[in-house]
């Protein structure tokens, strides 16, 4: 799995890739190209204003705000209502991990923020 402090570093890289160029950078995060992609780690990024994913390995189109954790959290509307420009924030949920051969619910957290019209996150794992 990939580390918290991982995820920190992945989550900092794309906040600059998205100031830097905006879809280039969501480009890569789909693709999972930049180092935008490890392991269990990657990027994923929604309209601040209507909660649509701009990147995400299978989500891309769909609303951030209907994604729940397995058990009931409020995941996607905790991220688009607390998303802050400059502030890196964390909620934690559960998750099906799909690398197993069963997939198993574990405990994962999500660093999140808000850069220009973005919402971007990357979740890891409990160990």
């Amino acid at each position: 799995f990939g580390t918290a402090e991982e995820a920190k570093a992945m989550l900092d890289r794309a906040v600059a890739a998205v100031k830097e160029d905006k879809a280039k950078a969501l480009d890569m995060f789909n693709k999972g190209e930049g180092g935008f992609k490890d392991r269990d780690l990657y990027v994923y990024c929604a309209n601040a204003s209507d909660g649509i994913f701009t990147a995400h390995p299978t989500l891309k189109g769909k609303q951030l705000r209907d994604i729940k954790g397995k058990h009931g959290a409020p995941l996607g509307e905790t991220i688009m209502e607390n998303a802050t420009e400059g502030t890196i924030k964390e909620t934690t949920y559960w998750w099906p991990h799909s690398g197993t051969d069963k997939p198993l619910d574990l405990e994962k957290t999500a660093l999140y923020t808000k850069v220009g019209d973005q919402i971007c996150a990357v979740g890891y794992y409990k160990e």
